[in-house]
C-alpha cells in the first residue's frame, strides 16, 4: 500500500494504535482479537518469534474479518512476506529497513511499516516504498527527535513511536505534537498469558489516554 493511500485511511481512525500481540498463543488469538476490537484497536500485530504464529494469525485474522487489520512483526526476509501475503495478511512489520522486504512487500499490495531509528534509516525505508514508519526504539527516539525527523520526513509518511509507550496522556501528547501520527504497544498492553479482564483494563487505559491527548 502506498504511503498516500496508508496515511488517508490511518487519519480516518479513531483510535491509531497498533495492538502488538508478541507470544500470543493459539489458544488467546480469538478471545484476545475479540477483546481489543471492542475497544476500538483496528491494527493487530503477531511478530513471528512466538509460538505457532502463522497459526495465531490466521485465526485472529478469521476473528477480525473486515473490522480491522490483521499482519505479522519481526519479519526479516522477503520468505516470511511470502508466508504472510499466503496467509491472506495485510501487514508487515520489521524492526530494522530491509529494502528487499519493503519492495517485496509493496509489490503484494501489503502494508510495510519498517523500524528506522536514524534520518538515513528513514529514508532508505521511504525511498525502498515504505508505507509508513516504525520509530523504534522510542526509548531512545524522544518527543524532540521525532519533532526533529518530522521537518525533514514528507509530510505523507505515518510515523509511529513503538517501545516503551505507556497509557500516559502527556506522553502520547509530547509525540502527538512532535509529528507521531499514533503507537505500537507492545508489553504494556499484552503479555503471553494475561488475564483477559487486565487486558480490557489495559486497552481502555491506552484509549483513555489517547483521547486525552488530544485535549
Amino acid at each position: 500500500m502506498s504511503p498516500e493511500s496508508f496515511i488517508q485511511r490511518w487519519q480516518q481512525q479513531a483510535l491509531p494504535l497498533v495492538a502488538i500481540l508478541r507470544g500470543i498463543t493459539i489458544d488467546e488469538a480469538e478471545p484476545v482479537a475479540e477483546i481489543l476490537l471492542d475497544c476500538g484497536f483496528l491494527y493487530l500485530e503477531v511478530p513471528l518469534n512466538g509460538p505457532a504464529p502463522y497459526d495465531a494469525i490466521r485465526l485472529i485474522r478469521k476473528t477480525v474479518g473486515d473490522r480491522g487489520f490483521v499482519g505479522a512483526g519481526t519479519v526479516l526476509n522477503v520468505r516470511q512476506v511470502e508466508a504472510v501475503a499466503n496467509a491472506g495478511e495485510q501487514l508487515i512489520v520489521s524492526p530494522n529497513t530491509d529494502a528487499a522486504v519493503i519492495g517485496h512487500s509493496r509489490s503484494l499490495n501489503l502494508i510495510s511499516l519498517p523500524a528506522a531509528a536514524t534520518p538515513s534509516e528513514a529514508f532508505s525505508a521511504i525511498n525502498a516504498g515504505a508505507s509508513g514508519l516504525k520509530l523504534f526504539p522510542a526509548e531512545s527516539i524522544t518527543p524532540a527527535v521525532t519533532k526533529a525527523l518530522s521537518v525533514v520526513l514528507p509530510k505523507n509518511i505515518v510515523c509511529l513511536p513503538v517501545g516503551g509507550v505507556q497509557p500516559d496522556s502527556t506522553q502520547m501528547r509530547a509525540y502527538r505534537l512532535a509529528g507521531a501520527h499514533g503507537f505500537g504497544l507492545g508489553s504494556g498492553l499484552y503479555q503471553p498469558g494475561i488475564n483477559l479482564m487486565a487486558l480490557r483494563q489495559r486497552a481502555l487505559a491506552y484509549r483513555a489516554a489517547w483521547r486525552q491527548s488530544m485535549e
